[in-house]
């Protein structure tokens, strides 16, 4: 069943009048409300809501400051502290309440309070003191998925350090990158780390990282024994048990200001290098709790889970920050969906009672497919009678798995909240918040009450309700990117482009709203970037690390629709020498796959590559995407191709080698 099909039979699914009666948002009135609430005192709004929710040390009398725009501030007389208000609030109220239950990828299943947790924090922020650490010092973190990771980047928030978190799966060269960028200081890695199965080494991709060159502003790296491989040594490293041994498990936590940077977090941009995406204290924290609030309706008895990595923004937002700041208890899982079968996150659910769900599109589909050759991996071979919210994150969820989704895994009960934000916006932006909003499978819905957000056409007019154009949000939210690190221009280049006045906040998808409802549909990046797997990934990064292979001349990536993964990659790939057939062309490939792998991590490698004498060009030798997408996608050219200078390359770029 296509988008479009579920659209024209108006298939909704109405508020379950049970769960909307304790929801947090109870109905669409007061959805409404709040969002008109919004629009008459746009900052009042905000400012109550950061009154409410969050626990400063020094109250701010400034809500919103524009002078400067696009670099907006929020808030920006007031001081706080992020972990402080993530742990040492609940001490007095739920010290003994479960913060995390850790599963590991062996099925090892360790609960942590939110006691214990403070005092972990504080032991950790101890060790990182001792080290003259001081606030403002950039700290990339390199760990497994687990509780260390979470109470690193809590110990760097309550020292003022601005951490930047690399997911594990990155390459040594990925590391080098964001090292010298970010000009880090300190490097907090592990041994190893432990995925499906199988014992992968960490802390040897930072070794190869720091030794590619640039990166003399490191003077430290925590190294904690996780698998107990060995690995190499010298007077920077220090394992985390001897950084933390006679330690006070008591800190005191560093006031900070409130646009204070919290993190940077690298994402692939439309060109080849990645973007530091930097968040502020307390406006990406506020919008953190408060889409839990209204989002996920968390209630103190939940049992809430993310599925998501902690190198990425859903991991900061949904797993480190916002659970903990709502004094939720969340599981946290080291391992992989598919291990040691596909079974893994309904029996996860079934045995730790989850009631609250939070997972990726890429996910539900390989699951949908795992479950038709084994039923004993099935949701129904599972109790999930815990669950009573269902959420989808990373990329938009196609109407046939939000179907399954909500059958097969929420018994037709539980809501689901396909939300639509960015690591740039910092948490939500359009999403149904489950008491109020009717349901569209395909459908993002509507706006988060306090978001502007709307369609424009390519020169920033509005669209009227059923045309397609580009998504922007109108006015500055205090969850939003404050900067690109150490490069403001490619921050008001790219976010806030000429083209559109400077003004309006261009998100880089296109969408469209419903005629009836003006409900959201997302249709995709209009940008070189690509989606797999929910994850953002640059074209030109991809073709930059192909074209540093010594065999390689030329590269052009696209993406093409993938039934689990969403896009799959697709390179095109001249050599330097002749064009390769048969096994030498498999051989070629591998050797590819194997490179991009370890230049920018095992995500990015092409999952098909052709090879051809020349590229598609105009005459002008500009490179004609529209017609390599059209091939991958194995479509028949029928568009003008009167400027193509080399036609005939056509042919030999339709068939990957196999």
């Amino acid at each position: 069943m296509s988008i479009e099909s579920v659209l024209h039979e108006h298939r909704v699914f109405a508020p379950d009048k049970a769960f909307a009666s304790q929801a947090a948002v109870a109905s669409m009135q007061e959805y409404q409300r709040l969002c008109q609430a919004a629009a008459e005192d746009y900052e009042g709004f905000w400012a109550n809501l950061a009154r409410e929710l969050l626990i400063w040390h020094k109250p701010f009398t400034k809500t919103l400051n524009q002078d400067n725009a696009p670099f907006f501030k929020w808030f920006e007389d007031g001081e706080l502290n992020v972990s402080a208000n993530c742990l040492d609030k609940h001490l007095a109220t739920i010290p003994n309440k479960t913060a995390i239950i850790f599963e590991a990828d062996n099925g090892d299943i360790k609960n942590v309070t939110y006691k214990d947790l403070y005092h972990q924090v504080c032991q950790f922020a101890n060790g990182l003191k001792s080290l003259q650490l001081v606030k403002g010092d950039r700290v990339i973190i390199y760990l497994p998925m687990g509780i260390e990771a979470i109470v690193a980047m809590q110990a760097c928030a309550r020292l003022g350090l601005i951490h930047s978190v690399v997911f594990g799966g990155f390459s040594a060269k990925s590391l080098n990158e964001r090292i010298i960028d970010a000009g880090a200081v300190a490097v907090i890695t592990s041994d190893g780390q432990y995925r499906g199965g199988k014992t992968l080494p960490l802390k040897q991709a930072v070794d190869e990282g720091i030794a590619m060159g640039g990166c003399d502003s490191v003077r430290h790296m925590v190294v904690f024994k996780k698998t107990g491989q060995a690995v190499a040594w010298d007077d920077q490293c220090i394992w985390w048990h001897d950084l933390i041994a006679g330690k006070d498990d008591t800190c005191e936590p560093v006031m900070v200001d409130a646009e204070h940077p919290l993190f940077l977090l690298y994402t692939s941009g439309s060109t080849g290098k990645p973007k530091g995406v930097q968040h502020s204290s307390a406006g990406y924290l506020l919008h953190a709790m408060n889409t839990m609030r209204w989002t996920f309706d968390i209630k103190p008895e939940d049992i809430y889970w993310c599925t998501a990595d902690v190198g990425w923004i859903t991991g900061h937002s949904y797993v480190t920050y916002g659970p903990l700041a709502m004094g939720a208890t969340q599981v946290v899982f080291e391992g992989i969906p598919t291990f040691p079968n596909a079974g893994r996150f309904w029996e996860m659910i079934q045995r730790h009672q989850v009631s609250v769900f939070y997972t990726a599109p890429t996910a539900i589909r390989s699951l949908i497919k795992a479950g038709e050759t084994d039923f004993t991996t099935h949701p129904n071979h599972f109790d999930l009678g815990s669950l009573r919210l269902l959420g989808t994150v990373g990329e938009p969820i196609n109407p046939e798995a939000w179907m399954w989704y909500y059958e097969q895994v929420g018994g037709n009960r539980c809501p689901i909240v396909d939300t639509f934000w960015q690591t740039e916006t910092g948490g939500h932006v359009i999403t149904p918040l489950p008491g109020a909003t009717p349901l569209v499978p395909g459908s993002c819905t509507l706006p988060f009450p306090g978001i502007d957000i709307d369609v424009v056409d390519e020169a920033g007019n509005d669209l009227a309700w059923g045309n397609g154009g580009l998504l922007v949000i109108k006015k500055p939210w205090p969850s939003m990117i404050r900067t690109i690190y150490n490069d403001p221009e490619r921050y008001k280049s790219s976010y806030f482009p000429a083209e559109l006045g400077g003004q309006l906040y261009l998100a880089g998808d296109g969408a469209i709203r419903d005629t009836e409802t003006g409900n959201f549909t997302i249709m995709g990046r209009i940008d070189d970037v690509l989606n797999v797997s929910g994850h953002r990934l640059g074209t030109m990064e991809i073709e930059s690390a192909l074209v540093a292979n010594h065999l390689v001349a030329e590269s052009a990536v696209v993406g093409k629709p993938h039934p689990i993964k969403g896009e799959s990659v697709v390179a095109y790939v001249v050599l330097k020498g002749k064009r390769p057939e048969g096994e030498e062309a498999k051989k070629i490939v591998a050797e590819l796959r194997d490179w991009v792998g370890k230049e920018i991590g095992p995500i990015a490698k092409p999952d098909e590559i052709r090879f051809g004498d020349n590229l598609p060009k105009t005459r002008s030798g500009k490179i004609m995407r529209r017609l390599l997408r059209s091939l991958a996608k194995g479509e028949e050219i029928t568009s003008d191709i009167s400027t193509l200078d080399n036609p005939a390359i056509l042919d030999q770029l339709k068939q990957p080698v196999n």
